[in-house]
C-alpha cells in the first residue's frame, strides 16, 4: 500500500455500503444497511501502519421495510435515541486481518475482520481514492441485541449471527 499518501483521508459516504445479513425464522436472510457513515483512515509514511475511524448512524438503518426499521430503531434492537452511533476503531492489521473495536449499544468488543485493500486511483475529477472491504460474523447477543421471538415450529425468528459486510472507499487528504 505504498501508493497511500500519508496522512488522514475522509470516508466518502456516497461510495461507502456498511451492510448486514441476518437470518429471518430460519428460513430465509434479511439484508440491511446504515447509509449514513463518516470516518478517517489515517495512513503513515510509506503506507505500513493504517488506523481506520468508522462510525454509522444507526437511525439511518434501512432495510427497505419501514416497519422493520422502526423496531430496529427502538430500545428491542439499536435503541438510537440512547445509542445515536455504533463505532469500529482499528487497533491494528495483521495481513489480511483487520482488528479492531466494535462499540454497539455502549459495548465494546474486538472484532476481527477479514480486509482486503482494492486499490487506489484518481477519479476524473482529480480525487485521488483508495477502497477497502472488511467481512465479520458477530453474536448479536453480545453487544446487547436480544430480542427474540419464539417459533411455533421451534427456533426463533431471528438469528443471532450476523454478517457483515463493509466496503469504503476513502479520499486522500489534500493539500492546503
Amino acid at each position: 500500500m505504498t501508493d497511500l499518501t500519508p496522512g488522514t483521508w475522509t470516508l466518502d459516504p456516497a461510495h461507502t455500503s456498511a451492510a448486514f445479513t441476518v437470518r429471518h425464522a430460519g428460513i430465509s436472510k434479511a439484508r440491511g444497511q446504515f447509509p449514513q457513515t463518516e470516518g478517517t483512515l489515517t495512513v503513515a509514511e510509506g503506507g505500513k501502519d493504517l488506523a481506520f475511524d468508522i462510525s454509522l448512524d444507526t437511525a439511518s438503518i434501512n432495510t427497505s421495510n419501514e416497519d422493520r426499521d422502526n423496531h430496529l430503531r427502538s430500545g428491542d434492537f439499536f435503541d438510537v435515541e440512547t445509542f445515536p452511533k455504533i463505532t469500529f476503531v482499528s487497533t491494528k492489521v495483521e495481513g489480511d486481518t483487520l482488528i479492531g473495536d466494535l462499540t454497539i449499544r455502549d459495548v465494546t468488543k474486538s472484532v476481527e475482520l477479514d480486509f482486503a485493500y482494492e486499490g487506489a486511483a484518481t477519479d476524473p475529477f482529480g480525487i485521488y481514492r483508495a477502497g477497502f472491504t472488511g467481512e465479520t460474523k458477530i453474536s448479536r447477543k453480545e453487544f446487547g441485541l436480544t430480542w427474540n421471538a419464539a417459533l411455533e415450529a421451534g427456533g426463533v425468528l431471528v438469528s443471532d449471527e450476523v454478517k457483515i459486510l463493509i466496503e469504503a472507499e476513502f479520499t486522500a487528504p489534500t493539500s492546503a
